[in-house]
């Protein structure tokens, strides 16, 4: 989970009045800068990001607050595995962050009738070991962590990917 403004004394006011919804074509430039601004997400083009918000817009989310988007998780339905939501990526604004709105999208998400959610998360990314953990205590759903992607697959320096499978998800 990923910031995106820092903040402080001259941060927009932000409440915690947010609504969930599925990113429009116009949000994918939104997505892109609370993606940038994380500093720890893999950063993907400003088109992916708008062509994700049409072909993918019913399997991600986004949280608006003050008008604004503060926040997104990116998914898509496996097409090896039907019913399981894989999160490609979640990031939250840092006005919102620790108050526990990764966590809200990706119930609103999951509750579409998914009935596993996987993720990929390298060692060190301890925010998102403890969303993923955090969703899985709270569905009362086991959490299966494997290796699947090693570094060395990759360009450059990458750490590996270990996969988080949580399910049966209860309907």
């Amino acid at each position: 989970m990923s910031s995106a403004e820092p903040s402080g004394p001259h941060s927009p006011s932000v409440t915690m009045d947010e609504a969930f919804g599925p990113p429009r074509l116009e949000d994918g430039r939104h997505l892109w800068r609370i993606a940038r601004d994380s500093k720890t997400l893999d950063l993907n083009s400003p088109y992916s990001y708008v062509l994700w918000c049409r072909d993918f817009a019913a399997t991600s989310v986004v949280a608006r607050a003050g008008g604004e988007v503060r926040g997104f998780v990116t998914g898509f339905d496996r097409p090896e595995d039907p019913g399981t939501l894989f999160v490609w990526q979640v990031a939250v604004d840092a006005a919102l962050r620790g108050r526990g709105l990764a966590g809200r999208m990706l119930a609103a998400l999951a509750d579409r009738g998914f009935r596993f959610v996987e993720a990929t998360v390298t060692p060190d990314n301890t925010a998102s070991d403890r969303l993923f953990t955090a969703f899985a205590r709270d569905r009362d759903a086991e959490l299966r962590r494997t290796p699947l992607l090693s570094g060395e697959l990759f360009p450059g320096d990458h750490q590996p990917e270990e996969l988080y499978r949580i399910g049966p998800l209860d309907r």
